[in-house]
This record gives C-alpha cells, sequence and structure tokens, in this order.
C-alpha cells in the first residue's frame, strides 16, 4: 500500500474523528501520516494541529492543496463545498477523499469525477461504512447466494439532532436535511445490496426552512426486489437494517451502517451463522484512506468497494427523491 500524506480540509468534528482513527492505526502498525490541515482561518487550523501532532497549519484551503508534503485532501466541509473544494485540490494535482455525500447533486459528482480522471488523480467518496470489513463479509455472503434470491432491504437512519434553524443540517444553503445527512446511509447501502433503482417513489415532511425533515422513500430494483428507507433528523429511532431473501434474512445490528455485527437466519428462523466486528476501539473510518492507498497503487475496477459510478447512482436517487419532496438548495442545486 503506497505511503499516502494526508491533509485535512475543514477540521470540524468529523475530521476529528477520520484524524484519531489514523492515528489509533498507526499506533497498530499501519503506515498513515496526517502532515497538513488547513481551514478557513489559520487559528483553527493551528489548534486542529496542536490538538494531534500535525507538523503544518494552513490558514487557507488554496494554502494546504498548494502544500508539496500532502499527497491526498480529506475534504470534511458542509456538503455544499465539496465540489469547489475538490476541484480545487484536484486542479493542484492531489487526490481527494470527500465526506458523503460526496456533492450536491449527480451532476456535480459527475464535475469532480470528470476532473480526476482528467488530472490522474484519484477521487472516492468518503462513505465508509462501504468499506468496513464486515460489509465485505456481508457482500460475501449475500455473493453465496445463503439467503436466495434477495427481494427486501429495510433500513433507517433517524437521529435527535439540532433543532437551531440556523444549524447547518437545518440551513438550504449548506445542503440540509435528513436525506444527504442521515438517509445517505441506506440509500448507499441500499443501492450496495441491490443496484440502481428502477423507480423511485417519496414522500416526507419539509422544516419551515424547506429542508426535509423526514422522508420515506420506496426503490423499485431489478429482478423485483424492494428498498423500504426513512430517515429523519427530528426523531431517535433504532438504525438497524435487513435484508430478506427467499430462502432467509440478515439482520444488521444497530447502528448497521457503523461498526457492528449482523445475523444470518434460515426461511425457518433458525440462526445460521453470527458475524461481530473486531473491536479495535477505532470508529473504522481508516478503512477509507486504506482503500484510496489501493486505488492509488491499483486503479479502478468493476469490483471496487465504491466506484464512482456508484456513488454518482446514489446521487441519482437522492435528487429524485428531493426533486419529489420539493427540496430546492440555492442556485437550483
Amino acid at each position: 500500500m503506497s505511503r499516502i500524506r494526508w491533509g485535512i480540509l475543514g477540521p470540524g468534528g468529523i475530521a476529528s474523528t477520520f484524524v484519531a482513527d489514523l492515528v489509533g492505526a498507526r499506533e497498530q502498525g499501519v503506515d498513515l501520516d496526517v502532515t497538513a490541515v488547513g481551514s478557513r482561518t489559520l487559528a483553527t487550523a493551528q489548534k486542529f494541529a496542536d490538538e494531534f501532532g500535525i507538523a503544518h497549519a494552513h490558514g487557507s484551503y488554496e494554502a494546504l492543496v498548494a502544500d508539496d508534503t500532502v499527497d491526498a485532501i480529506y475534504i470534511a466541509t458542509p456538503h455544499a463545498f465539496h465540489r469547489d473544494q475538490a476541484l480545487l485540490a484536484i486542479a493542484a494535482g492531489k487526490h481527494v477523499l470527500i465526506e458523503k455525500p460526496i456533492t450536491l447533486n449527480a451532476d456535480e459528482a459527475r464535475e469532480v469525477y470528470a476532473a480526476a480522471e482528467q488530472a490522474g488523480v484519484i477521487a472516492l467518496e468518503a462513505m465508509w461504512t462501504r468499506f468496513l470489513p464486515q460489509n465485505r463479509e456481508l457482500r460475501r455472503i449475500l455473493r453465496s447466494g445463503a439467503i436466495g434470491d434477495l427481494r427486501l432491504f429495510t433500513g433507517t437512519h433517524a437521529q435527535k439532532l439540532p433543532s437551531d434553524p440556523d444549524h447547518r443540517l437545518n440551513d438550504p444553503a449548506l445542503g440540509g436535511g435528513a436525506l444527504l445527512d442521515l438517509g445517505v446511509y441506506p440509500v448507499a447501502f441500499a443501492l450496495d445490496v441491490l443496484g440502481a433503482p428502477t423507480s423511485v417513489s417519496a414522500s416526507g415532511v419539509l422544516s419551515d426552512r424547506g429542508v426535509d425533515r423526514s422522508s420515506g422513500v420506496v426503490l423499485s430494483h431489478d429482478g423485483g426486489a424492494t428498498s423500504l428507507i426513512y430517515s429523519a433528523l427530528d426523531v431517535a429511532l433504532v438504525n438497524s437494517a435487513r435484508i430478506d431473501g427467499t430462502h432467509g434474512r440478515i439482520e444488521i445490528d444497530d447502528t448497521f451502517f457503523a461498526p457492528s455485527g449482523f445475523s444470518v437466519y434460515a426461511a425457518d428462523g433458525l440462526l445460521v451463522t453470527r458475524y461481530d466486528a473486531d473491536d479495535d476501539g477505532l470508529r473504522g473510518m481508516q478503512f477509507q484512506a486504506f482503500e484510496l492507498a489501493r486505488l492509488v497503487d491499483e486503479g479502478w475496477s468493476d469490483d471496487a468497494a465504491l466506484t464512482p459510478a456508484a456513488s454518482i447512482a446514489v446521487m441519482e436517487t437522492m435528487d429524485e427523491v428531493r426533486r419529489q419532496l420539493g427540496v430546492v438548495y440555492p442556485g437550483g442545486r
């Protein structure tokens, strides 16, 4: 695996988790370096650098991407800024790992991937769930036919989040709403399991500011399979997932998108096998860094855990959900 030197763009909460996992993985013997951080102010960048022992702090994103001690940029800002910041880093010749959702819409995602291909660098969406060991094992079980033909995916992601109308989750200018922040997990999981949908049906409730407070989504897939997805930012629910097939089912523990276990049951309800995630003390975000390094070495292949086409399909699905809900971000985005 190539030694990738990381720069952090946007030193907020999710960036802290990512860097903590990279530091933890390094302590466990994996060579992962974070060499620089950039923010809109030098004071913020320096505080983050001091916390994690990062050598270089920059008071602008332009300075960060120009740093020659950095090979790849992790973009951890709100969704509305992902496209422009990714393009900035790509133009500087950096690989990019872009927090989910990769952009606000599918057109912007296509633009980012096209720019990366043109520049000869890797752009990868930081949909960290896709790269967890449990999901590699789950895909293997599904491919083996252990639960037969797949018929139904059910996934819920609902949390009680801040109600402040100026919070980023409630602000249309920052890509607010439950779908892009929470619903993206079960949508991406459904498409990973069943493929891109052939039809989308959505309904929901909008906030006073016009972002989705909650939504229910029904996806139809090739072969007659269905996905049922619910997301909300104003109520805390059990965030589990389930896959049903003709010969059995898989129940994924709460919280399904984080390191967790799952149980495989036969059609008669008997437990066939149980998978439990290793508890290494980390959140699991280091695996997406491993994947970017692998892609730098080997390039894209159809069996990659998350291809550009797969990320774009998720964005296309969420574009259609937003269209049906009536959620439009400033500038028609």
